[in-house]
């Protein structure tokens, strides 16, 4: 399994595509293969606060229904709906068009908490995820 070099991976298995005090935020591929099909996804509207470490939503799978959890704090800025109509795109196509919120940051010191894609394939291969 190959993770993007240019994000950022929490151990809750969510991904931050940064971009100034922006973040693109979305489930890993890893993530969304353990998880399986897609049947429900619930995420919160713009203008909602996350903090990191804390659920922004869930998504529930032919396997289970998970909390999402945020890697960053800040302000929801967009809403990817896209993938509330086809929850396909979540599996097809996780680091792009299968992106989930996109925040404004608050902490940019938080990022110091995320892992760059060699230390987050380290991680899911040391836990025996992978």
């Amino acid at each position: 399994m190959v993770f993007p070099d240019d994000l950022l991976y929490s151990r809750e298995h969510t991904w931050a595509r940064i971009d100034g005090n922006l973040a693109i935020i979305g489930i890993t591929d890893y993530a969304q293969e353990k998880l399986g099909e897609i049947f429900h996804l619930e995420l919160p509207s713009a203008d909602t606060y996350v903090d990191q470490d804390e659920p922004f939503g869930t998504i529930e799978s032919s396997k289970s229904i998970s909390e999402l959890i945020s890697p960053l704090s800040g302000e929801i800025v967009r809403v990817n709906e896209d993938i509330i109509d086809d929850m396909g795109i979540i599996n097809s196509d996780p680091y792009d068009t299968g992106w989930m919120i996109v925040i404004e940051m608050k902490d940019m010191s938080e990022l110091d908490n995320l892992l760059d894609s060699g230390e987050y394939n380290d991680y899911v291969g040391e836990e025996g995820l992978v």
